[in-house]
């Protein structure tokens, strides 16, 4: 109904073959670039009171005229289509804005590829970008699988397209005015051009604290955290996931098996707990169902053993069963879900920090056995290199420290990066392990500036959001 104190001129009925809508003119031209570029146009159009519309679904103009009237709008996935068509179609881009700020896991597939549809540039960006910062969430929904592939690939790169940021977690505490706070810190970042570490904003879940003998890994640019034991002796089967985009800790379901001092592998989008203290089970978590899936076994239960992933592949070396020195070098094949005695060591070792790059492990710190000088060598940080073509052994470059135990590493740029676990007020300095190995240039590189004191320290490299 029109207001009395307003004139008939500042009124336009909006015609369709269903309904009439009556507008303010004023509110038209403000709004929506159709109608301001129809106003303007001079044609006969533009000074008649009723304009009529044709092809517009009447939700859509429902929803387009109640925004122009009220600058709200109700947004409701039923209705997106109509929606999206109808804004285009009168170029109303304050309600594109607005579905910029409204995408959610429910919709933001939806809303991309009625991006793709409209050509709305803005809104397909951040449907991408909004995908790729929840990518396990996304790939857990069933439309997400109906994106064509080249999209579903864009959006694992766009998650990986962030700074490499070597990223140390653990109960720290200050050793220096660089990175101190009135609380103690759980996160740091280390800065190789300042040689400086920082605080990193999110703080551990509180039940991750005083949680021994667990095993981590990054997958897709998560870090996940999963089992080990508390302080209280007790294994538990927790697992937690850092979302590096998110800068956020959320729980995942745990392990179908409570295990500590075991090995988590990342290998083809999947997570592997391999193994524990005197465990053979072996367990594959996908992020597709946020669930776990007992595999094939390892032959025999070892302990104090190493492994890592290589070209799809995980590898296990050294060790103990419960007869004699694990002297084997084991290899699982994902697709065939098999064990196999891929080869053997002339030495035998445990407790190393195992690592791959293209088909090079390698082995760093730990103990090593010579078995046919029958002694034990002494505890220095060593790296050594096993080609899993050629199968060949190599002894690298051992560096002076003499402590080469409980050790932390991670891949990170050109080199590997290892850090001591635990250093108190107490600890040697030779104890006070961080370090970077050259993988290139079979080389040690001094690195600057031990985070802090603390325990139970884990370093990992991931993408941080610039």
């Amino acid at each position: 109904m029109r207001s009395s104190s307003m004139s008939s001129e500042q009124l336009v009925a909006i015609v369709t073959d269903e309904k009439t809508y009556e507008v303010e003119k004023k509110k038209l031209i403000e709004q929506s670039d159709y109608f301001r570029a129809l106003f303007g146009s001079g044609m006969k159009e533009s000074i008649q009171d009723s304009i009529r519309l044709h092809g517009l679904s009447g939700a859509g103009l429902d929803l387009v005229l109640d925004f122009i009237n009220t600058s709200e709008v109700q947004v409701e996935n039923q209705s997106l289509e109509d929606l999206m068509e109808t804004a285009s179609f009168l170029q109303v881009t304050s309600i594109l804005k607005i579905l910029v700020s409204e995408i959610r896991p429910d919709n933001c597939v939806d809303l991309f590829k009625l991006s793709e549809i409209y050509g709305t540039h803005d809104l397909r960006s951040e449907c991408l970008r909004f995908m790729s910062c929840d990518y396990h969430p996304m790939l857990r929904r069933s439309e997400f699988g109906t994106l064509p592939p080249t999209v579903r690939e864009l959006v694992l790169e766009m998650r990986l397209k962030g700074s490499s940021t070597l990223v140390a977690i653990g109960d720290f505490t200050p050793l220096n005015q660089d990175v101190s706070e009135d609380r103690p810190w759980s996160m740091l970042t280390y800065s190789e051009v300042d040689q400086r570490w920082k605080p990193l904003s999110s703080d551990l879940p509180p039940d991750m604290l005083n949680v021994r003998g667990f095993g981590s890994a990054v997958l897709d640019n998560y870090l996940f955290i999963a089992g080990g034991y508390r302080v209280t002796s007790q294994e538990i089967s927790a697992v937690h996931c850092y979302n590096a985009n998110r800068n956020q800790w959320n729980q995942m379901t745990p392990l179908n098996q409570k295990r500590s001092n075991f090995k988590l592998l990342a290998v083809r989008g999947k997570l592997y707990a391999v193994g524990g203290q005197c465990l053979s089970t072996v367990e594959c978590y996908s992020p597709e169902t946020d669930w776990w899936t007992f595999v094939s076994p390892m032959p025999d239960p070892l302990v104090e053993f190493s492994a890592c992933e290589c070209q799809g592949m995980i590898y296990v070396m050294g060790g103990y069963t419960a007869r004699d020195r694990n002297t084997n070098v084991l290899r699982y094949c994902p697709s065939s879900d098999a064990w196999t005695v891929f080869g053997s060591c002339s030495t035998h070792i445990r407790k190393q920090q195992m690592l791959s790059v293209e088909e090079t492990i390698y082995l760093v710190g730990g103990y090593t056995h010579e078995l046919q000088a029958a002694q034990q060598t002494d505890d220095v940080l060593t790296v050594q290199s096993y080609d899993v073509g050629t199968g060949c052994w190599r002894r690298l470059k051992e560096n002076t420290s003499k402590w080469g135990l409980n050790l932390s590493c991670s891949l990170h740029n050109d080199g590997v990066f290892i850090m001591s676990r635990d250093v108190g007020p107490s600890s040697r300095l030779e104890h006070r392990v961080f370090l970077k190995y050259n993988i290139f240039s079979d080389a040690w590189e001094a690195v600057r500036r031990f985070p802090a004191h603390g325990q139970n320290m884990l370093l990992c490299s991931l993408y941080l959001p610039q």
